[in-house]
């Protein structure tokens, strides 16, 4: 019986261990997250498993093209509270299962402080300091042009947009407050992997046309 509850006891241990550094890991390094919707389609599908890396904010700024999670700065996303069973609440605070709360969002970095971004050129494109996206990674067969805008991001700020435009609230409709941008204080971490399906693993890498555009001087 001594034997036994040794046992027990050691398997206790390990375990509490286990979720503490899962738990420091979630907090500080990774998160996983579910794709709450389509409007990054047709990069990120509804229910893709992603991972936003935490750490790597700390190392390297974020710079336009990435994709990244951020939280819902106020009116970006109905309410919802993600699922009230205990057990699974648990298993996302210790970070065993993908956060659900509903409270973040995943969308690429258009423009960062300092950057002039327009809607649209003679060609329907967004342009960033002078500069038309060729933009690719769009899903097929659509446009960007929903939203008329010509605006400056703030300092220290960033301008976020959907792949799939005409499916995302993204910063084009809510220009009226700070011209739609996002504080640094509110994005979460960069989106290196999409992790599930495993059919679907991959590296998001930011797309070349982000490396021509200009600094805005």
């Amino acid at each position: 019986m001594r034997a036994l509850w040794a046992a027990v006891k050691e398997l206790a241990i390990v375990l509490t261990i286990a979720l503490v550094l899962s738990s420091l890991v979630r907090a500080f390094f990774f998160q996983a997250f579910y794709v709450p919707s389509a409007s990054m389609e047709d990069t990120l599908q509804l229910q893709d498993r992603i991972v936003a890396s935490k750490i790597s904010k700390l190392f390297s700024p974020v710079e336009r093209g990435e994709v990244v999670v951020f939280r819902d700065p106020g009116g970006w996303l109905p309410d919802n509270q993600g699922s009230a069973n205990p057990l699974i609440r648990t298993l996302i605070f210790v970070g065993l299962l993908p956060s659900d709360e509903g409270k973040d969002l995943v969308k690429r970095v258009i423009a960062v402080g300092g950057d002039e971004v327009i809607c649209c050129d003679s060609n329907g494109q967004i342009t960033v300091n002078g500069y038309p996206l060729q933009e690719d990674y769009l899903k097929p067969e659509t446009t960007t042009d929903q939203v008329s805008f010509e605006i400056v991001v703030p300092k220290d700020r960033y301008f976020m947009l959907g792949d799939n435009r005409p499916n995302s609230r993204d910063s084009r409709y809510h220009l009226q407050t700070a011209y739609g941008t996002i504080p640094k204080s509110h994005i979460v971490g960069k989106v290196p992997f999409r992790i599930w399906p495993f059919d679907r693993f991959a590296r998001l890498t930011t797309p070349e046309t982000f490396s021509k555009i200009p600094n805005n001087n």
